[in-house]
């Protein structure tokens, strides 16, 4: 079991391009491959801006206000902006059993956690992709997303969190391709939504979210 201090956490205080940390992604995914770097956690921010998943559909593109990234990660349209946590991991599955289901429910898990510590009950939805809570003025809402893509055991990719987004920037695309339920975010449920308080949030349970990587229990396909 890899301890979290064998792990580089990485907070970048200003927003940073996309292509600039696929790039940074990349380059350290082949550096892990290769046993020359320790793996990474990653939390930033990025400007305004939309990404693509292997799965998206161009039809849910439905005002690109923002510039468009095609990614090779895993989903469909997903916005990026200020106010917004963003997570990367590059993390070597090849010795941690070799299972992208389980690591993806650990990831799942983890940010479910992170949530309830800034007091957002979220949980997942059977059949939609993401991270789902309730929100009193927009019922069911979607608060955070997950999409990954894994290049010879090792992960790229990762979560994002609605902290105080804008939310209407949402409104350019379906996001991940689901339209029947909105977005929401920690300070549209009136919690705190400090990068600061989620970060230690997040901190807090990332032993945890190692250790699950483990999965001691069946995941159900």
């Amino acid at each position: 079991m890899a301890e979290l201090d064998d792990i580089e956490w990485r907070v970048s205080a200003a927003p940073v391009p996309y292509d600039f940390a696929l790039a940074e992604m990349e380059a350290r995914n082949r550096a892990v491959q290769a046993g020359e770097a320790r793996e990474l956690v990653w939390l930033l921010e990025h400007p305004p801006l939309y990404t693509a998943g292997t799965s998206a559909d161009v039809a849910e593109l439905v005002d690109p206000r923002f510039p468009v990234h095609a990614t090779g990660r895993g989903g469909r349209y997903t916005y990026h902006g200020p106010g917004q946590r963003v997570g990367y991991l590059v993390l070597d599955l090849a010795k941690r059993g070799k299972d992208v289901r389980c690591f993806v429910h650990a990831l799942e898990g983890w940010v479910i956690d992170a949530l309830a510590q800034i007091g957002i009950a979220a949980f997942r939805a059977e059949g939609r992709i993401g991270i789902w809570t309730h929100d009193p003025t927009r019922g069911e809402a979607k608060i955070g997303a997950i999409g990954v893509r894994v290049k010879r055991w090792v992960t790229m990719h990762g979560f994002s969190v609605n902290l105080a987004p804008d939310l209407s920037h949402f409104g350019g695309i379906v996001p991940c391709g689901i339209a029947d339920f909105g977005v929401t975010s920690a300070e549209a449920l009136g919690k705190d939504a400090s990068f600061a308080t989620f970060d230690a949030a997040l901190a807090f349970s990332a032993q945890a979210f190692l250790n699950a990587l483990a999965c001691p229990v069946k995941i159900d396909t």
